[in-house]
């Protein structure tokens, strides 16, 4: 398949989400970074303002996933928007690819864990580079399996820490010289 067949769904944001759409622009593929008012994008290509009615189809309760990811979610209505953005990157992807370190408890640090629960929970392939080990895995029923993914699908998600280190950075260029 062409580059140009393949869309990259992300939001746009500082760290991960730059550099996956860096490389996508590259490739010459097409990005869709879902936004919203208020929300800060980096990525001016692309861009896709989701409306209040949009949002809502995202929607999701905090105390849902605080329970799902083990930890604590305030209710905060700029989280509540990023969770309902990072639901349509997700929901409009045939697989998930995330930048990020992966906890002892499964899940993934941060705001981007949301986006990898929900892949999981979409039954959706997902792959994961942890920055602090230094690999990629994929969640295979249950666990994390070390892996060397490649973009396979023509919709793909691309997201993760905005904190991104040289060894994500290089994982990411990676992925898509590997792929193309």
């Amino acid at each position: 398949m062409k580059c140009d067949e393949f869309t990259l769904f992300s939001g746009g944001a500082s760290g991960a989400e730059t550099e996956f759409g860096n490389q996508a622009e590259s490739a010459g593929m097409e990005e869709v970074n879902f936004t919203f008012e208020g929300h800060q994008s980096q990525r001016t290509r692309g861009i896709r303002h989701l409306t209040h009615e949009e949002l809502l189809q995202g929607d999701v309760s905090l105390s849902y996933v605080s329970k799902l990811m083990n930890r604590s979610y305030k209710r905060a209505p700029l989280l509540k928007k990023v969770l309902q953005s990072i639901w349509h990157q997700i929901n409009s992807a045939e697989e998930v690819f995330v930048v990020g370190m992966i906890q002892e408890d499964k899940t993934v640090k941060g705001g981007t864990g949301w986006g990898a629960e929900f892949a999981k929970l979409c039954n959706k392939p997902l792959y994961v580079f942890d920055q602090e080990k230094k690999n990629w895995f994929q969640w295979v029923s249950d666990d994390w399996q070390k892996a060397e993914p490649r973009i396979t699908k023509k919709h793909f998600a691309g997201t993760g820490t905005r904190f991104l280190n040289d060894d994500g950075k290089r994982a990411i260029s990676d992925l898509f010289k590997n792929s193309f």
